[in-house]
């Protein structure tokens, strides 16, 4: 029998355009996304299969892919091992013939890709959603769908019935067969509901059955919309896997054990990004047994001289000088300069931050340069007139800027 690892292929869906999280996707698909500093949002999917012991992954990415594509070509292709062993990208190839557009749907974007799975021979596919920020060992999930012969298991995740117009709502018996998915509901009468959190294990054979089917008739093509419904309409053994049951090694006490979430807003971004800040951080990215992988960037130490820094996460390469920064996360090569004051805001990577710049509750995309004495987050009219204001958080977001203007 095949070792564990070897039974198992895994697709990453990760051609999402990302429109709710405007300005930051203007020039990237939303899994290419920097978060926390130093890693891409990616990086947690990528990293779960790894830490997983499943080495063989598919990447599909369609919506301005150039920059995740140079992101693993750089940091996650995996080479010298075995002809098993890889994360690989994949674009929209548009081999079939009745296909004459990009990926119509998260479950075309697989048909389409039909191929890969006949050449890898699995005898399970793991498909996982690229644009989510959470710690999963995706093994445990593989045993549980095991264990109850399923055809499909999804895994799924508490939520407030205020969110349930998010998410793909489970319903599920007292053995965690599904009985019911409801797209997106307006009108949940519960306090709380599972939201299916985008992740799959299907039986192989089974997968590419439905996938041959539901390529013949009219519809969205997506797995959530269409697929799960149609499985339960033909009484498929579809289960429920609760995120709750999971775990991970060197949790800390004080950390959530079950931190999932879409960061699919501004708000959510920013939220998720707050989320690892603090002596007792809701998300403690510091697990060396479950490590998160991050980019490499050749930089020089922080440099800190003359600042009141607090509560922040400040990467390498940052040069601080006679500056407040509190409760903010910086990215790598971050300049930032006399008198600057910087609170609950997040800057990314050679953002330069001129003297006297007063910025409050912002995302500065990547290479920036915010004039002196600029005042960002303060005044909603101006910051509106001037840069994206997201109506629902007040959070003020600054589009990337230009490697030309910043190197110049």
């Amino acid at each position: 029998m095949r070792k564990f690892k070897e039974q198992v292929l895994a697709i990453v869906l990760a051609g999402g355009r990302g429109k709710r999280l405007h300005p930051l996707t203007l020039e990237r698909t939303k899994p290419s996304v920097p978060f926390g500093g130093k890693f891409r949002i990616i990086d947690f999917a990528l990293s779960n299969l790894i830490r997983s012991g499943i080495y063989a992954t598919y990447v599909l990415v369609q919506y301005k892919s150039q920059s995740l594509i140079e992101h693993i070509r750089a940091n996650w292709a995996r080479s010298g091992l075995s002809s098993r062993h890889f994360v690989t990208v994949v674009p929209p190839q548009m081999r079939l013939e009745q296909v004459k557009d990009w990926y119509r749907g998260t479950a075309d974007s697989v048909y389409q890709n039909i191929n890969l799975i006949y050449d890898f021979k699995p005898k399970m596919v793991v498909v996982l959603s690229g644009d989510h920020i959470y710690r999963m060992d995706i093994r445990k999930m593989i045993d549980f769908h095991v264990k109850n012969k399923s055809d499909l298991t999804l895994s799924v995740s508490p939520v407030p019935r205020e969110d349930t117009d998010q998410f793909g709502i489970v319903r599920f018996d007292k053995k965690a067969r599904v009985t019911g998915f409801i797209e997106k509901p307006s009108n949940w009468e519960k306090d709380q509901a599972f939201a299916s959190m985008g992740n799959y294990v299907f039986n192989t054979d089974f997968l590419i059955d439905i996938l041959e089917r539901n390529a013949q008739i009219e519809s969205t093509h997506d797995f959530g919309k269409d697929i799960i419904p149609q499985l339960l309409e033909e009484k498929a053994a579809v289960y429920a896997y609760d995120f709750a049951q999971n775990s991970i090694p060197s949790l800390k006490d004080y950390e959530s054990k079950h931190y999932w979430k879409d960061v699919g807003t501004i708000k959510s971004y920013w939220e998720a990004n707050m989320d690892l800040l603090g002596e007792k951080p809701v998300l403690d990215l510091d697990n060396q047994d479950w490590a998160i992988h991050v980019s490499h960037l050749n930089c020089s130490p922080s440099y800190v001289s003359g600042s009141k820094i607090s509560n922040s996460l400040i990467s390498e390469g940052c040069k601080i000088n006679k500056a407040v920064i509190k409760n903010s996360i910086l990215g790598r090569a971050v300049k930032v300069e006399e008198g600057a004051v910087i609170e609950d805001s997040i800057i990314m990577d050679f953002t330069h931050i001129r003297q006297g710049s007063k910025i409050k509750k912002a995302i500065i995309d990547r290479y920036n340069i915010v004039k002196p004495k600029s005042q960002i987050g303060f005044d909603p009219v101006k910051d509106a007139a001037k840069y994206f204001l997201d109506r629902d958080s007040g959070i003020v977001v600054l589009k990337r800027g230009s490697r030309k203007e910043y190197y110049w």
